[in-house]
């Protein structure tokens, strides 16, 4: 069938709408029409090629949308079911057999290497086979998508607002639900406000942190922490000793957790620095670089620096648990949204990229 898509064709470049074929599901496959897709940092650092996927390529790996046809073998999922998206893995290598997908060792070859599950390629344009995100591609009106990428959503959820969830949501608030875990009278930091880190500080409330420290440079996103559940903020272009101002809020000893979401290596530095003696520092954006004293920063103090792949979720059950969150009024991530036109996917990303808003959605129709 033939559909449209945002194409990228060459390194950096805009996106382009062009209309291209899609073949249909195979088996394990389903053929979805697109309703919405999130904009991802994700998606400009592939499209820049800071993570090499093949060129042209159809990016979107938060998309959701209405299942119009189902390949061989899908037994899961029907025709007319409301889906979500996120990432895909094999489901027999040793970390998925243990319950652990996000740590897949097919995990680069189905999400980055432009491939479908089968290891073949969906989309076609000018006689040209095209690339598909995440095993995805849902920068489009139409996608093909294997069974192991779907999320079912429950007939009450505006399925417009799922999209964002595939990716970003669910790395923040699962990496304080589903590997911190901490208790009721344990204190975080979360540096990078945007809506990675608002989802941290919002599962941080959920959990029972008494103390949800929110760090960021922007006013309005420092503001909408202490709505979603911070207890304190810092202005890091305010505030030179951010690990002395931790400190102080936390009766002289540092955190007991701290998640970094900027993606940046002194940020990373600065938030290993705000935790306690045995404290744990989780890395959550893309870090390209980090130099630390191991000894005196880490080390020699028992700390733990560790980085996450998508929060440790399990996208089948914990999206449909943050949904719950959501109806009881407990995980407002709506707020975090704004809509666009897919037409509009330039400056939806332009607007991103400039910290306009939080987390741009494209609505496909």
């Amino acid at each position: 069938m033939n559909i449209k898509a945002a194409v990228i064709e060459k390194k950096g470049e805009p996106f382009t709408i062009s209309e291209l074929e899609l073949r249909p599901p195979q088996q394990g496959e389903v053929l979805v029409k697109v309703v919405a897709c999130g904009v991802c940092h994700t998606d400009d650092v592939a499209r820049n090629q800071i993570i090499p996927v093949p060129l042209p390529a159809v990016f979107g790996h938060e998309g959701c949308g209405v299942i119009l046809e189902t390949g061989p073998g899908v037994t899961e999922f029907k025709a007319g079911d409301k889906v979500g998206f996120s990432y895909g893995y094999c489901g027999t290598c040793e970390a998925c057999r243990t319950g652990k997908p996000y740590g897949c060792k097919e995990n680069r070859r189905l999400n980055f290497s432009g491939v479908q599950f089968d290891n073949t390629k969906r989309l076609w344009k000018d006689d040209m086979f095209v690339s598909s995100f995440f095993g995805q591609g849902a920068f489009a009106t139409h996608a093909v998508v294997h069974v192991n990428n779907l999320i079912p959503v429950a007939e009450d959820i505006d399925l417009k607002m799922v999209a964002p969830m595939g990716c970003g949501i669910q790395t923040g608030a699962g990496a304080v639900l589903n590997y911190l875990r901490p208790s009721a009278d344990s204190s975080i930091i979360i540096t990078g406000c945007g809506p990675v880190g608002l989802s941290a500080v919002m599962a941080a409330k959920i959990a029972g942190c008494t103390t949800i420290i929110a760090c960021d440079v922007v006013l309005s996103r420092l503001d909408l922490a202490l709505e979603f559940g911070a207890t304190d903020v810092i202005n890091s272009r305010e505030v030179k000793d951010v690990p002395a101002r931790a400190r102080e809020l936390t009766g002289g000893l540092g955190c007991h957790y701290a998640i970094d979401c900027t993606g940046n290596g002194n940020c990373v530095r600065q938030s290993l620095n705000c935790t306690r003696s045995l404290g744990t520092c989780v890395v959550l954006g893309a870090t390209q670089e980090l130099t630390i004293h191991v000894e005196e920063e880490l080390m020699g103090i028992g700390k733990t620096l560790v980085g996450l792949v998508e929060g440790c979720s399990i996208p089948k059950i914990f999206i449909p648990q943050l949904l719950d969150y959501y109806r009881k009024g407990m995980f407002p991530f709506d707020k975090l949204i704004t809509y666009y036109p897919f037409e509009e996917i330039n400056r939806a990303f332009e607007d991103t990229k400039n910290g306009s808003v939080l987390k741009a959605v494209l609505c496909m129709n």
